[in-house]
């Protein structure tokens, strides 16, 4: 079996023995209509449980429309023209529209990267800013405690219009919806809020009701008040194929159940080795980002067994309480018991990693130093072909299976 698997902006060739080939998990055959641009604007003209959005705003209306940083995948320069198209349907002028970069507790973006994630034609029609969780406004606080403190541009629009794409998230049961706002515009606090609920058994991928993350992350939109969402569900190829606009439950419930059909995959068995790839760039762009793809290969992964975590990281860990965690601990196991006791965010997802570490061996393919990756109690290799030949070498005759799109293809048995 011979399949591409990303790392980093590049594609490299993989083969598996027949005899030792389990499965590749890609997604599911769906009808696709319309694509990219034009799906958007059909989108746009058939909003789910809501008015169009040229019949919501109004003349004169402040209008932040809020969108995804770098380290999400979503191709804002192809949503973003007709949302301005629509917005001009009704008369808003140009200056009266600012498009924040949703930051939640990452790093800042240059200007050139800002105008690369909106397109010139948007970058030099309207102003584009970074989200700030140092200037926020309290809007309220939500029935689990969490502090709505959101970025005063957006806390004080007369309209707020939130993008984003849908995917599966580890513990907020899908991304989208009011994710751009909690944790996206919010404040490392609130966002410590909400996430605690993390070691729930509720708060997983694939769940909505009953997921304390997600109900918290919506109440949170609900006292902000989002007017307007546009969603996108993205293939392999990161292209649109399918976009959900209108009220930001309801639209971003079908299309969490569009994304169920495309990219939930029943497996037969599960894998003693599985071969996980986060996409490449910019999935894996650092680890804190490529941890997802890792977090849907422990559902394919037998106890017991390798997992060959495949991620560049060409910008390293990317955030400083992650890598403390990541190194400042004595074995792995201490992290579970450390979050359980004192909830950081950051260390959220060392915490998730060392949960995989429980059942199975990760062996990191990475730009990483060797002794770097070892002081994480992973296992480092710098060629993809190396691991999975001394995967297959440690687990003798065991199964291998495949996951080009671990960041997301959910695995389910």
């Amino acid at each position: 079996m011979n399949t591409l698997i990303g790392y980093g902006k590049e594609k490299i060739e993989i083969t598996i023995p027949d005899d030792r080939y389990l499965g590749t998990l890609v997604p599911n055959e769906v009808e696709i209509g319309l694509t990219g641009m034009e799906e958007v604007v059909r989108s746009l003209s058939e909003p789910i449980g809501s008015p169009r959005l040229s019949e919501i705003v109004k003349p004169g209306e402040k209008i932040v429309i809020v969108t995804s940083d770098v380290t999400r995948p979503i191709p804002s320069y192809k949503v973003l023209p007709p949302v301005l198209d629509e917005l001009s349907k009704a008369g808003i002028d140009d200056k009266d529209i600012t498009v924040v970069f949703a930051l939640g507790s990452h790093g800042g973006h240059s200007e050139e990267r800002k105008r690369s994630l909106v397109g010139d034609a948007v970058y030099d029609r309207v102003k584009c800013i970074d989200s700030d969780m140092n200037d926020v406004k309290r809007m309220g606080v939500t029935s689990r405690g969490t502090p709505v403190d959101i970025f005063t541009p957006v806390a004080e629009a007369d309209r707020v219009i939130c993008l984003g794409n849908i995917e599966y998230h580890y513990f907020a049961g899908y991304s989208g919806g009011a994710k751009a706002l909690m944790p996206g515009v919010s404040t490392r606090d609130a966002i410590q809020n909400n996430h605690s609920r993390m070691v729930q058994p509720e708060a997983c991928a694939g769940r909505l009701e009953g997921n304390p993350v997600r109900e918290d992350i919506e109440e949170s939109g609900a006292i902000v008040g989002i007017d307007f969402i546009v969603n996108v569900v993205l293939n392999e190829k990161k292209e649109i194929i399918k976009c959900f606009s209108g009220d930001s439950v309801k639209a971003h419930r079908e299309g969490c159940k569009f994304l169920d059909s495309f990219y939930a995959i029943k497996l037969r068995e599960k894998a003693d080795i599985v071969v996980v790839s986060a996409g490449g760039f910019p999935k894996d762009i650092n680890m804190y980002q490529a941890q997802k793809a890792l977090d849907n290969a422990k559902h394919a992964v037998k106890d017991g067994g390798i997992i060959v975590w495949i991620a560049e990281c060409s910008e390293g860990l990317g955030e400083k309480h992650f890598e403390q965690w990541m190194t400042g601990h004595d074995k792995a196991s201490d992290m579970i018991s450390h979050i359980k006791e004192d909830f950081v965010l950051g260390g959220h997802k060392a915490a998730a990693i060392a949960l995989v570490l429980e059942r199975a061996r990760i062996f990191l393919v990475s730009s990483f130093e060797p002794d770097f990756v070892k002081s994480m109690f992973l296992e480092p290799y710098g060629d993809v072909k190396e691991a999975i030949a001394k995967a297959m070498e440690d687990i003798p005759d065991g199964k291998v299976l495949v996951m080009p799109y671990g960041g997301s293809t959910l695995p389910r048995t």
